[in-house]
């Protein structure tokens, strides 16, 4: 009976954990025109419903909404699309970058929907933010599962002297990223940290926000779940990355 209750308080901890609004703030330092440029980083939502009061607690502008991949799944009615785009779409413009999960609920549907609601769908292409004094380009591939990812499509566009904000669903491709191609940040999530974690353990690295090698690069435990709706360790987020220009004479963090 003891054993029946602490297992049944540990999955309620559980399923209350998973349903937690955490929005993570993230800072970077560049090179250029002063201005601050404000980026808005969401992915792996699959069923769930996103939180308007989170949203609403979000102060200041977001030049950029990005879904980093699996807004949705099969499980997801397409009722829920609208509504979180609806959402979203309070902060900003939105951009899309395919995951591994999104088109099973028809890729065709998917697009339609994209297409009535301005979101911009980014895959194997850039775009450059508009209203900006620096030239800011979002660069992402399409979902490495498709073996469809065009690295090269993906920045072409992008100038010598210009700012690259690099997304991929899934972050493994961002060591690969950073020996061929010049991007200051790198936006991925898919792992979901692992998920359920105790401690340093779990299938998958927990999320974070580092340096490597120079880029600025968060890999996200995203916001929704995959299979079960539980989370241990590894707590829902998403993300604002305020990205702070400030001067050709300061070395960029």
């Amino acid at each position: 009976m003891i054993v029946a209750v602490i297992l049944l308080a540990f999955l309620l901890f559980m399923l209350k954990q998973a349903s937690e609004n955490n929005i993570l703030f993230h800072e970077v330092t560049l090179n250029g025109e002063k201005e601050k440029v404000s980026l808005f980083f969401i992915s792996d939502v699959h069923l769930r419903k996103i939180n308007q009061k989170m949203l609403r607690k979000i102060d200041g502008k977001i030049d950029a909404v990005i879904i980093g991949g699996d807004l949705a799944d099969k499980r997801t009615p397409t009722s829920r699309i609208y509504d979180n785009i609806r959402l979203l779409q309070n902060l900003g413009p939105i951009y899309f970058v395919w995951g591994n999960n999104d088109r099973e609920v028809g890729e065709d549907n998917l697009r339609k929907i994209f297409d009535e609601m301005n979101v911009t769908i980014l895959e194997n292409d850039s775009t450059l933010i508009p209203s900006l004094r620096n030239r800011c380009w979002l660069s992402a591939i399409d979902d490495t599962s498709t073996k469809n990812a065009r690295y090269n499509q993906a920045f072409e566009k992008c100038g010598k002297m210009d700012h690259v904000f690099f997304i991929s669903h899934n972050p493994e491709v961002f060591s690969y990223v950073r020996r061929k191609y010049k991007a200051k940040i790198m936006m991925g999530g898919h792992l979901h940290g692992g998920q359920i974690r105790f401690g340093p353990y779990g299938i998958h690295p927990h999320g974070s926000f580092s340096m490597r090698e120079g880029v600025a690069t968060l890999i996200s435990n995203g916001y929704g779940t995959t299979a079960i709706p539980l989370r241990f360790g590894a707590k829902p987020q998403c993300h604002i990355i305020d990205v702070r220009f400030e001067g050709e004479n300061n070395r960029e963090t």
